[in-house]
């Protein structure tokens, strides 16, 4: 969010917490991307805070509860609130359990029993969901307009769309099995609490092989995941590099440093196999160890 947008939603999130008896008077802002996530205080309760008119909160809440139900590692609801999408002053605030983490990364084999037991979980769960080939429409529409990515180079854009098309194609000619998936499950979407690994932000889930989670996440963590297709595993690690790229030229994107992680991710798919995890390109650009 811009910092104007920025300046409005705490109020606003402030606002819902104590109309709900949750003394929230303080607001420390642990993320801001498309959306806002705040630890208001004293109440320790995690807001989340997004532009008015996203469906994708009331799919995230009414998803979040199944999957507590399920039995999943997932972040909770905060139980002191209905668990429901609050409007307030043109935005939609949700209240989640704020957990404070107890180590910086995750082990490796915690991270990938905790997705093994996410993905079960999932199997037993109903609800309508998008495919992940809706994501790579949605990559595709990115690179297609010229006025949604105006600083995307013309050879860089045929590399783009060629690649996003026959990757689609590849992974779905494989007719893997596919279910319920998070959708984005990489370090950055797993809180390290004290009872274990708890994976948060659900808005990306989508239905698709667990191939395509696993593309998010690091090798180290995909060793000790059992039962994978390779080969299915190397195409939907390009198809992430690729879709990722695509969403980095989009005007107006606010991931920290989005324009050098694009042109990284094009050099990368240029350059060709092997394909490298998205966290390895990460910590690559800012400078720390893998």
């Amino acid at each position: 969010m811009e910092m104007t947008d920025v300046a409005r939603a705490i109020p606003a999130a402030r606002s819902v917490a104590a109309s709900l008896g949750l003394p929230a008077d303080g607001a420390i802002v642990l993320h801001n991307s498309n959306k806002l996530a705040l630890r208001l205080t004293p109440c320790d309760v995690l807001a989340r805070v997004a532009p008015a008119g996203q469906e994708a909160a009331r799919f995230e809440v009414d998803l979040a509860r199944r999957l507590a139900e399920a039995g999943c590692p997932v972040r909770r609801l905060e139980p002191r609130a209905d668990p429901r999408v609050y409007p307030r002053d043109g935005f939609a605030v949700t209240l989640w359990t704020y957990h404070e983490p107890v180590t910086p990364r995750t082990a490796p084999l915690d991270y990938a029993r905790a997705l093994e037991r996410l993905h079960a979980g999932m199997r037993r769960v109903e609800v309508p969901s998008p495919r992940f080939t809706d994501r790579i429409t949605e990559a595709e529409e990115v690179v297609a307009d010229r006025d949604r990515s105006p600083g995307l180079a013309d050879a860089d854009r045929v590399l783009l769309g060629g690649r996003l098309a026959s990757l689609r194609r590849a992974v779905d000619d494989r007719g893997a099995a596919e279910q319920l998936l998070h959708g984005e499950p990489h370090p950055g979407n797993v809180l390290s609490a004290e009872d274990g690994p708890l994976f948060i932000d659900l808005e990306t889930c989508c239905r698709g092989p667990v191939e395509f989670d696993l593309a998010h996440v690091p090798e180290a963590v995909c060793e000790r995941y059992p039962s994978l297709d390779r080969g299915l595993l190397d195409e939907c690690r390009q198809l992430v590099i690729a879709m990722v790229a695509a969403w980095r030229w989009e005007l107006g994107d606010q991931f920290p440093h989005g324009r050098r992680f694009g042109e990284e991710l094009l050099r990368l798919l240029r350059e060709g196999p092997p394909w490298p995890t998205l966290d390895a390109v990460t910590r690559r650009l800012d400078g720390l160890p893998s």
